[in-house]
């Protein structure tokens, strides 16, 4: 892969370091309100997910809404999407699986929804990975891409206390502005970017840290959703995640 801030060896470290990847996925699972209206408002019948292993989103597309869902990745780790999959009352046969680079493969199929959740802001070239994207789309097709936001209060908590996991982030990608423009540069339609959630921190390595930060990490996450709770507004401070949609 090109202009990446992860390799292979980080994606198979990272994987077999988390815990409970195995779980159902809800139909209330995140963003599913954004999907349900798009699945609402256009004709999709395909899906693909990109580098979204162990495809969570894949999974709650073909469990809930019987969509032909493909899930992408440049790593897949076997055992671990075996397991998520059996837990979901899924075979292996439900979801295809392409295990490849972005950057070499050439899509043999088109489909009506591409999607992202978390990938693009692991690469410097905002515009160009945006246009891997758009390579998979059918006309007429749809983008949806989530990726968090390390511009408010949970970058602070990230780079204060996980350096070595803020570091493969590709913090001016965090900019709905600038997701805007590279898909309106990329000559997509219907373009929407924007700060979505109300307040949300975490830390990857939340689990080895002292207790001392444990606790104020539990009274930040508790201020922030006072804060919210009163002032319920979606914006760069305070929201976890930034939205982008287009159509090709």
């Amino acid at each position: 892969m090109s202009n990446e801030l992860t390799d292979r060896d980080f994606w198979a470290n990272y994987w077999e370091s988390k815990k409970g990847l195995a779980f159902k996925v809800p139909v209330t699972y995140t963003f599913h309100k954004l999907l349900k209206n798009i699945l609402t408002g256009n004709k999709i019948a395909s899906a693909i997910e990109l580098g979204g292993f162990p495809g969570y989103y894949a999974i709650f597309l073909k469990k809930y809404f019987g969509i032909d869902a493909t899930l992408f990745d440049f790593y897949v780790h076997k055992p671990v999407l075996d397991e998520v999959l059996a837990v979901n009352d899924l075979a292996e046969k439900d979801v295809k699986v392409i295990e490849g680079d972005l950057f070499k493969y050439a899509p043999e199929q088109k489909y009506d929804l591409v999607l992202s959740a978390g990938l693009i802001e692991h690469f410097n070239d905002t515009k160009d990975i945006i246009a891997r994207h758009v390579n998979f789309m059918k006309p007429g097709g749809t983008l949806f891409i989530t990726l968090p936001n390390f511009t408010g209060v949970n970058g602070w908590v990230q780079r204060k206390y996980d350096a070595d996991n803020y570091s493969k982030h590709n913090i001016s990608s965090m900019n709905p502005q600038l997701l805007a423009d590279c898909c309106k540069a990329l000559g997509l339609k219907d373009v929407k970017s924007y700060y979505y959630g109300k307040y949300s921190i975490w830390l990857e390595n939340k689990d080895q840290q002292p207790a001392s930060v444990k606790a104020f990490f539990k009274v930040l996450w508790l201020a922030g959703k006072v804060v919210t709770k009163v002032i319920p507004v979606e914006s760069k401070l305070m929201s976890p995640y930034i939205v982008l949609t287009a159509t090709k």
